[in-house]
């Protein structure tokens, strides 16, 4: 009895000691699983992160390659509208029979070119201006309308006409302004104005070129005037340019048309200058405002502009990048010269460096000295010339109001002399 309840007791020990060998090794394999899961699930997460990752660089990459396929999407555009209007500009050129026209004509005395942009009513008044007196002079002086963008309507009104040629200037550079504030119209102008030129006088290889705008009509004389001009340019390397304008040519200011001047202003609208002086001006042509920069001291050097006492021009552009500024006053009462007079026969020679000085000092000499306030009620009481001497750049104004001539002051220098007569 006493041997069965100690095999008993043996056999429970042992039965205990199974269990918890199995507890154990139960415990064991679970711990050993768990780590195994927790070390899957720890791969899983990183795995995922990466993928997001991946996922996250792929999204910025198509992003990129998207914007590179509009954007080359965009110069395709771009190539295309341009070859197809060097196309359309080629198949004019031929059927105008533009080559033929330059081997007949040799040695032009100057080419004329227009400047025009997106102003198609504007443009068509200018030729039909300069056609009414080109006829004569179509060999010596070829007529070019150069477009700086790409208005169809302009295109299409320049190309409507066999007497001229077409050049187009097509611009996608972005325009960075200088200063806040400022027209980019400034900056394109003068990225044109120097493509033109550069055309004409290298490409076109013209000795002479004379730049109009596409707001301009021209007097009977304007072809003679500048011929007569290309010669004096020749002769005399004191001047610049020949100007066809004077801003202070408004009726009641001027009355003879027979008179030129030196003056030290630039005068601009409507001017002819020679390739030499184009060889200097091209390489450092301005970001914007040419015309301001060629009357600055360093860039004319103190050469001088031949300008009419009547002008050669006439602006009618009330609507353009100048936003009409001062056009009733100054722009709409300019007198146009409408008499055909011969420059050829006349004797121009006073305008040579020298000889102006003592012309100009005889006018001057001769002219009534006039003081003192009223200027306007004294002068009406003087037969012939007067002159008035200013002190500084406010009394100049002072003047200038009484008279109603331009006021402004540019680069230290009046804009004109102003030749004030009665009769």
């Amino acid at each position: 009895m006493v041997k069965m309840v100690r095999w008993s007791g043996s056999l429970v020990r042992c039965l205990l000691l199974l269990v918890a060998i199995a507890f154990i090794y139960t415990q064991v394999r679970l711990f050993t699983a768990q780590s195994q899961y927790a070390d899957k699930i720890a791969a899983a997460v990183e795995g995922e992160n990466y993928c997001t990752s991946q996922m996250r660089l792929l999204i910025d990459q198509v992003s990129m390659q998207k914007e590179t396929v509009v954007g080359l999407e965009e110069k395709v555009k771009r190539q295309a509208e341009e070859c197809e209007q060097l196309r359309t500009l080629v198949q004019n050129l031929q059927r105008k029979g533009v080559k033929s026209l330059f081997q007949q004509v040799q040695v032009p005395v100057a080419a004329v070119v227009i400047m025009a942009c997106n102003r198609a009513d504007y443009l068509d008044r200018t030729i039909k201006s300069i056609l009414k007196y080109h006829g004569n002079v179509a060999s010596r002086f070829p007529v070019f309308v150069s477009q700086d963008g790409s208005n169809s309507d302009v295109r299409t009104k320049a190309l409507s006409y066999d007497q001229l040629t077409y050049m187009q200037h097509l611009d996608f550079e972005p325009v960075h302004t200088e200063r806040p504030g400022e027209l980019i119209a400034y900056y394109k102008i003068a990225r044109h104005y120097k493509w033109a030129l550069d055309q004409l006088f290298y490409k076109h290889n013209f000795n002479r070129v004379i730049i109009l705008e596409d707001d301009m009509e021209i007097s009977p004389d304007f072809f003679d005037y500048f011929e007569a001009g290309a010669d004096l340019l020749d002769k005399d390397k004191s001047i610049m340019a020949i100007s066809s304008w004077n801003d202070n040519g408004q009726k009641q200011f001027v009355h003879d048309p027979y008179t030129l001047y030196r003056s030290d202003f630039f005068p601009g609208l409507g001017w002819m200058l020679s390739k030499s002086t184009w060889d200097e001006l091209s390489p450092k042509w301005p970001k914007a405002y040419w015309d301001d920069w060629l009357r600055l001291q360093e860039n004319h050097r103190g050469r001088q502009f031949i300008r009419p006492e009547v002008c050669r021009t006439y602006n009618f552009g009330e609507h353009g990048s100048s936003l009409g500024q001062f056009f009733d006053q100054y722009l709409k009462p300019i007198r146009l010269n409408d008499l055909p007079i011969d420059w050829k026969s006349m004797n121009l020679t006073y305008l040579i460096k020298d000889e102006f000085v003592k012309h100009f000092s005889g006018l001057v000499k001769s002219a009534n000295p006039l003081y003192g306030t009223d200027l306007v009620l004294k002068i009406n009481n003087i037969d012939g010339d007067v002159r008035i001497q200013y002190r500084d750049q406010q009394h100049f104004e002072e003047i200038a109001g009484q008279f109603g001539i331009f006021e402004e002051w540019k680069v230290s220098s009046t804009r004109n002399f102003l030749k004030v007569e009665t009769w």
